[in-house]
C-alpha cells in the first residue's frame, strides 16, 4: 500500500474513532502527524511541527477570549434584551430575531454552537410561552448561527479564508460569508412559511420584560435566567464525538456550567454582579467589536493580535472577569483545529495533498468530481466536527482546483463551506443536539425524529442546490 493510501486511511479511522469515542480528533490528529510523518513519510520532527499553524492559532485564541468577556459582562445578554423588547409584541418576529442574534454572534467570532447554546434556551422558552413550533425556532437558530458563520473574522471564514490564501488560489471571503448567509436565510424563510410562521404574523403579545418566566431585573442568558433552564449535560440523550470528543461540544461545558449558575465557583457572586449589569462595560465592549472589525477589515492588521490586544484593555477595565474569560477560551477546539491542520501539514509534505486533488482532477467529469467533494463535506460534517472536515476537505481539494478543470475555486470554496456546515441541524451534530434537549412541551422521541429527518434532507438535498448554484452556473 502506498504511503499516500495510508495516510487518508488514517485521516478515515481519525473520524470514525471520533465519532465514536469520547476523543477530541485534534489529539487523534496530532499523533497522527507524529506517527504517520515519522513511520510512514521519513519526516523529522522539525519537518511536522512546522504544519502547526501558528497564525491560526492567535487568531483562534484572541477572538473566543474576546468573546468569552463579551459574554461574561453581559453585553450578549442585554443585546438579545433589547433586539427581543423591539418587536414590540409581534410574536411573527421573535424567530427572526434568534436568527439574526446567533448570526451576529457568529459572525464576530463566537464559536457556532456556543452562539446556539446561548440563543437556543432563551428561543425555545419564547417559543413554548407564544406557542410557536419548537421546531420552527430551534432551525431557526441552527441557520441564523451558520449564516453568520463565514464572515471574515469568524472562526470558520478565518480557517478557510487561510487555506485557500496558503494555497494561492483565488479568494473571495465576501463570497463565501455572502453564500452562506444568503442559502441559510432562504432556508429559514422557508421553514418559516412550513411550519407555521404566517399564522403567527396576526398574532401579538404582551410581553412583560423578555420573558414571564424570567425574574424582573435579569437580563435574558445572564446568570440568573439561564440557571431556570436545564443544562446540555443533564439531558442530552445523544453521543458520540458532536456531543462528547468533539471540541465543538467540549468548549461548551466550561460555559454552560458558568453561565447556568455555576459562576459562583469560579469567580464569586459579587463578581458576576459587578460585570453583568454595567452599561457603560458594555458600550465599550460593543465599541471594542466594531473596532476589531474595522482594524482587521479596513487596515488589514492580524485579527489575532487585535482581539487579545482588545481582550486586554477590557479586562483591565475588570480585571476579576478575565480569569472567567480566560478559562472559557475554546481550548478544545483549538486543539481540533491546530491538530488537524497539523496533520495536514504531514499530508502536504508527503504528497498526499497533490496525489488526491490529482486523482479528483483526472475524473471524466470534473463537476461530477466537485459534486462529490460536497457530499462527502456534508455526510462526514452532519456525524463528525465541522471545523474537522473545513480543515481536512479543502486542501485535498486544492490541486483539484489548481489544475485547469474548469471549476472555479471562488464557486467551488463557495459550495464546500454552505455544505459542510449547513448540515449541522442534525440531532448528532453539536447545534442539533443542544435545541433537541432544550427543546420544552414536546414529545422527546417525535421530536428527535422530526430533527433526524430533517437533518437527513438537508444532507442529501443541501449539496445538490449548493453545487448547481456556485460551481456549474
Amino acid at each position: 500500500m502506498s504511503p499516500e493510501l495510508i495516510s487518508i486511511y488514517a485521516l478515515a479511522v481519525m473520524f470514525i474513532i471520533a465519532t465514536l469515542l469520547p476523543i477530541n480528533m485534534g489529539i487523534l490528529a496530532f499523533v497522527g502527524a507524529f506517527l504517520i510523518g515519522t513511520l510512514v513519510a521519513g519526516l523529522g520532527t522539525k519537518e511536522i511541527i512546522a504544519g502547526f499553524p501558528t497564525g491560526l492559532f492567535l487568531t483562534l485564541v484572541g477572538i473566543t477570549y474576546l468573546f468569552a468577556l463579551a459574554q461574561n459582562n453581559g453585553t450578549i445578554d442585554w443585546l438579545v434584551q433589547l433586539a427581543v423588547r423591539a418587536v414590540k409584541g409581534h410574536v411573527a418576529a421573535i424567530p427572526w430575531i434568534m436568527f439574526f442574534i446567533a448570526a451576529v454572534l457568529t459572525s464576530v467570532g463566537a464559536v457556532s454552537p456556543a452562539a446556539v447554546a446561548i440563543i437556543a434556551p432563551i428561543a425555545l422558552g419564547f417559543a413554548i410561552q407564544h406557542k410557536i413550533s419548537p421546531l420552527l425556532m430551534g432551525l431557526m437558530v441552527i441557520h441564523g448561527a451558520q449564516a453568520g458563520g463565514f464572515s471574515p473574522i469568524s472562526i470558520y471564514g478565518g480557517i478557510t479564508n487561510g487555506i485557500v490564501a496558503k494555497a494561492g488560489l483565488p479568494l473571495s471571503a465576501v463570497t463565501t460569508f455572502a453564500a452562506s448567509f444568503f442559502v441559510n436565510f432562504a432556508v429559514a424563510a422557508l421553514l418559516f412559511v412550513l411550519l407555521g410562521g404566517r399564522k403567527l404574523m396576526s398574532r401579538r403579545a404582551v410581553m412583560a420584560g423578555v420573558s414571564d418566566s424570567i425574574p424582573d431585573g435579569v437580563p435574558a442568558g445572564s446568570v440568573g435566567a439561564m440557571s431556570n433552564i436545564r443544562t446540555i449535560g443533564q439531558s442530552t440523550p445523544q453521543g458520540g464525538a458532536q456531543v462528547y470528543g468533539d471540541a465543538e461540544a467540549e468548549s461548551l461545558r466550561e460555559e454552560l456550567e458558568l453561565s447556568m449558575g455555576n459562576a459562583d465557583s469560579v469567580m464569586g457572586k459579587q463578581v458576576a454582579r459587578e460585570s453583568a449589569f454595567s452599561k457603560p462595560y458594555q458600550m465599550v465592549t460593543i465599541a471594542g467589536l466594531v473596532l476589531l472589525a474595522v482594524l482587521t477589515l479596513a487596515f488589514k492588521l492580524d485579527i489575532g493580535f487585535v482581539a487579545i490586544t482588545i481582550g486586554l484593555v477590557l479586562s483591565l477595565m475588570s480585571p476579576n472577569l478575565q480569569k472567567r474569560a480566560i478559562g472559557q477560551v475554546s481550548w478544545p477546539e483549538i486543539v481540533l483545529i491546530t491538530g488537524v491542520s497539523t496533520y495536514v501539514g504531514v499530508l502536504e509534505a508527503m504528497g498526499t495533498i497533490d496525489f488526491v486533488g490529482h486523482s479528483v482532477a483526472g475524473m471524466t467529469s470534473p463537476l461530477i468530481a466537485a459534486l462529490l467533494l460536497c457530499f462527502i463535506g456534508a455526510v462526514v460534517s452532519a456525524f463528525a466536527s465541522s471545523t474537522a472536515v473545513l480543515g481536512s476537505l479543502i486542501p485535498l481539494a486544492v490541486p483539484f482546483l489548481q489544475a485547469d478543470t474548469g471549476v472555479g475555486a471562488i464557486g467551488f470554496i463557495a459550495a464546500m463551506a454552505v455544505s459542510s456546515t449547513i448540515v449541522d441541524v442534525s440531532p448528532f451534530s453539536t447545534n442539533g443536539a443542544l435545541v433537541l434537549a432544550n427543546a420544552q412541551g414536546v414529545d422527546r422521541d417525535q421530536f428527535f425524529r422530526r430533527l433526524m429527518g430533517y437533518g437527513a434532507l438537508v444532507t442529501v438535498v443541501a449539496p445538490v442546490v449548493v453545487w448547481g448554484l456556485f460551481v456549474v452556473l
